[in-house]
């Protein structure tokens, strides 16, 4: 910790408050947790045991009213965002706020309003695949356009098993919100329309879900993403992409590192979670988001309207996921305050 250092509050001392508390401490250079923001006592106490001088505070107004903070991290769940995000924008701090934005269309955009009176962007949105090396990559040959054009993405993302509170329409809200995200980013074009198909269910799957899905999304500029969405596979955890271009085709995410074969079997570990999936790409979205805040500019990735984009992406796929039929997502351009 030095004097010149952000001093950062973490919102939320779960699971991802956790891991971006100790991301901060032992990984990140030019800030350091000065607040953790958690109403839940024991959360907060477990919390500062690994965020040496940071002080507990029961609210995001609290920790403002005390000048405890210069930067916010909100890692609550995604309908408790608009309550940190608003205060937080009032006080003209930056922030970086995990997925979702906000959980509507609705909620977004009031905060696209109160963010619009300030100067510039301040809220950074935690779509963490960006800073990702291979979808890096990945984007880079699409803008390249050394294989042609892209013409389709075909992308998984399967789980061992989820929690007892994940719920149906969670298979969009909090998993296929991702690619949501970074197939536009990696297309360059927005979302124009999301279909949800179900094969057969997977009889392993919690007796509250109905899945796997296969979510078709068409993007403006006419490519077409499927997504085979999988809470219950058991396998491990992994998210991949193959890219079809004109003249070939690309891949990223298949399980790096040791391949083994031995005793008429071949053995490759995958991974369990995100949390070791993505390591490198949170660790690089926050340090380039601290480093942003640092010299002046604020954010260093997908903004505020990048995350209304994606709850309008989102309320259409859970239409579609309860309801059927192809749902059309209106074209809105994008205000030059987020050009």
């Amino acid at each position: 910790m030095t004097h010149s250092d952000i001093r950062v509050a973490v919102v939320g001392a779960g699971m991802m408050g956790a891991d971006h508390i100790s991301r901060l401490t032992n990984r990140v250079a030019g800030a350091h947790v000065s607040a953790i923001v958690e109403p839940d006592a024991g959360r907060a106490d477990a919390a500062l045991e690994h965020a040496p001088g940071a002080r507990a505070f029961a609210s995001i107004e609290e920790a403002i009213a005390a000048d405890a903070v210069d930067a916010v991290l909100i890692a609550t769940p995604g309908q408790f965002h608009e309550p940190v995000i608003l205060p937080a924008l009032d006080a003209k701090l930056p922030m970086l706020c995990e997925k979702p934005l906000t959980q509507e269309p609705e909620s977004s955009r009031r905060v696209l309003e109160a963010e619009q009176k300030l100067d510039r962007p301040h809220i950074q949105v935690g779509f963490m695949r960006r800073f990702d090396r291979e979808y890096g990559q990945l984007r880079d040959l699409v803008t390249s356009k050394d294989a042609g054009e892209l013409v389709m993405l075909r992308c998984v993302h399967r789980n061992p098993s989820v929690p007892d509170a994940y719920h149906q329409d969670m298979l969009i809200t909090d998993s296929v919100v991702h690619e949501f995200d970074v197939a536009p980013w990696l297309a360059g074009s927005d979302v124009k329309s999301v279909e949800v198909k179900y094969p057969r269910r997977n009889s392993l799957a919690p007796e509250r879900l109905k899945e796997p899905i296969l979510v078709i999304i068409e993007l403006e500029n006419g490519v077409l993403v499927d997504v085979e969405m999988n809470v219950s596979i058991q396998f491990g955890y992994q998210v991949a992409t193959e890219a079809v271009f004109e003249k070939g085709t690309a891949r990223i995410g298949q399980p790096n590192g040791l391949q083994r074969w031995q005793d008429e079997r071949i053995f490759q570990k995958e991974h369990a979670s995100f949390t070791t999936r993505f390591a490198d790409a949170y660790d690089n979205e926050v340090q380039r988001w601290v480093d942003a805040v640092r010299r002046g500019d604020l954010i260093d990735g997908p903004n505020a309207w990048d995350g209304y984009k994606v709850a309008l992406a989102c309320e259409a796929g859970v239409t579609a996921l309860n309801s059927g039929g192809i749902v059309e997502i209106p074209h809105e351009e994008r205000p030059a305050f987020y050009a």
